[in-house]
């Protein structure tokens, strides 16, 4: 099953609300922090919304 290795590249001072909860939601928080999250529609449609402060790479586990 694939999985997603997501960084924050970006800090969240000056967004709007719904992406400092999207940011909360994927388990980041701070620049240079990464979590691993499942490939999937949901995961997805969050990285999405805040695509410009993160970095996503697909891993295989």
């Amino acid at each position: 099953m694939k999985k997603l290795k997501v960084t924050q590249i970006r800090s969240i001072i000056k967004t709007n609300k719904k992406q400092k909860r999207t940011i909360e939601a994927l388990g980041l928080g701070r620049p240079n922090y990464f979590n691993i999250l499942p490939d999937n529609p949901q995961t997805r449609g969050m990285i999405n919304v805040v695509k410009h402060l993160v970095k996503v790479e697909e891993i295989e586990q």
